[in-house]
């Protein structure tokens, strides 16, 4: 069997948990005799060896011409170069780990035109929310049911609109839409104008790309209850959580604690302001009496994320309890979480994880997370962490209040993890998906 594996992008370039997931599930796919190759959208089309896996990157557009490229029909370049590779490769069964411009219907029907069974993963809330939170105006969240009017006024408050303006413009006839669409003409009001048609051509595509995939996976609770509200079949869903991609301890020393009298807290993950480290960093400064430290270790993806690091970094002047380190490489992760008291998770978004809490678990540190989405489904609050509102400065800082002052609370809280699911699991499971595909 012959699988090729198409996340949105690959090592070298800077990668997130996806990355790091499909990587470490090819691995296990391989050792279990299946031929794995690894697609992902490049600047240029070419092949190389990444850590005994062969990976093939094909080129995208320089410059996306038509906004509904972005929103719903895909670049056609990237279409075209992965059909060329297609042809070469000649795969039994393709999985799809993401949904964007690059990786869009256009190569699921490709596919599907090739009799190629097609497996699709939904990671992130950009595949359904164009916000790519799925938190309704920012701030509640949303039940990801595909509504025209409201996720259109959502989009244009997130880009910037009050929400009487974002509710006139979705009021305005979609036929506005197409016919600025046939101008072509984009930017600023152009767009905000365009904005209801996009969302439909938006829709449109992913309900056709939900309805072309042979299977999808949900890697957790949530993100099945919205392809259900979004008149997915059940039977068409499988719920995989992710699995740890290295190596367990062999013991799990929970109880073990810092002897110093400083609680030591490190954040790993994308900086980005979904990412809340922000508002963690905010907390922090409201309580200057306290001996706590914060290591955040970010990744770096894009420009956005630099400014992002940048402001961060100005916020956090003067402040020498706080240090901002580089990354740490994938398998490096647990042993660096074991040098902390917890993680600090402040995310302002649906996680479908994230993976850095099973890495904490696997370290046998507790989390403090943002009461959201896979978060609150990992972490049992009182039990192996502390679930605080997401977005509220004062509870994340009483939060910390009560763990630097409550001295018993961490090794509690430790002794509550279990361990937890190792990624053969998961590798099993998606054979056991890939087989049955294949049958049908």
């Amino acid at each position: 069997m012959k699988i090729i594996q198409v996340p949105f992008c690959f090592y070298p370039d800077p990668v997130g948990g996806t990355e790091i997931y499909v990587e470490a599930l090819s691995h296990n796919l391989q050792q279990q005799g299946i031929e794995i190759l690894i697609a992902a959208p490049g600047e240029v089309s070419q092949s190389y060896m990444h850590n005994q896996l062969k990976v093939r990157r094909f080129a995208v557009a320089n410059k996306i011409k038509h906004l509904q490229e972005i929103y719903a029909t895909g670049d056609p370049q990237a279409a075209f170069e992965f059909s060329l590779m297609i042809e070469t490769e000649q795969p039994d069964i393709v999985h799809v780990h993401a949904f964007t411009s690059s990786i869009s219907l256009r190569l699921v029907q490709t596919l599907k035109q090739r009799r190629i069974p097609v497996v699709f993963t939904y990671h992130t809330p950009t595949v359904s929310c164009l916000r790519g939170t799925l938190m309704q105006w920012g701030t509640q969240i949303c039940d990801g049911k595909l509504d025209l009017h409201t996720c259109t006024q959502c989009t244009l408050q997130g880009l910037g609109l009050d929400q009487t303006s974002a509710k006139a413009i979705t009021h305005l006839p979609s036929q506005l839409g197409a016919w600025l669409g046939g101008w072509n003409l984009q930017g600023g009001v152009w767009t905000a104008l365009r904005m209801k048609k996009l969302v439909s051509l938006c829709h449109e595509a992913l309900h056709a790309m939900f309805s072309e995939a042979n299977h999808i996976v949900a890697v957790c609770n949530w993100v099945k209850d919205i392809l259900l509200l979004n008149h997915v079949p059940s039977d068409k869903i499988s719920v995989i959580r992710q699995g740890v991609c290295h190596n367990l301890p062999e013991k799990f020393n929970f109880c073990s604690h810092n002897n110093t009298s400083t609680l030591k807290i490190a954040f790993l993950g994308r900086l980005d302001p979904t990412k809340g480290i922000h508002i963690l960093i905010t907390a922090l400064q409201t309580i200057p009496e306290l001996p706590i430290s914060l290591d955040i270790y970010g990744v770096s993806q894009s420009t956005n994320s630099n400014t992002y690091q940048q402001e961060l970094q100005t916020l956090a002047i003067n402040n020498s309890r706080i240090t901002f380190k580089p990354p740490v490489p994938s398998e490096q992760v647990i042993t660096t979480l074991k040098g902390y008291d917890l993680l600090a998770v402040p995310s302002q978004l649906l996680e479908t994880g994230p993976m850095v809490v099973l890495e904490a678990f696997a370290a046998g540190i507790p989390i403090l997370g943002s009461n959201l989405g896979g978060i609150s489904e990992l972490i049992q609050s009182e039990v192996n962490g502390l679930l605080v509102e997401p977005n509220s400065v004062t509870a994340w800082s009483q939060a910390l209040q009560r763990l630097c002052l409550n001295k018993a609370l961490i090794p509690q809280l430790k002794s509550g993890i279990q361990p937890p699911q190792k990624i053969e699991t998961v590798a099993d499971q998606m054979l056991s998906i890939y087989h049955a595909v294949l049958q049908n």
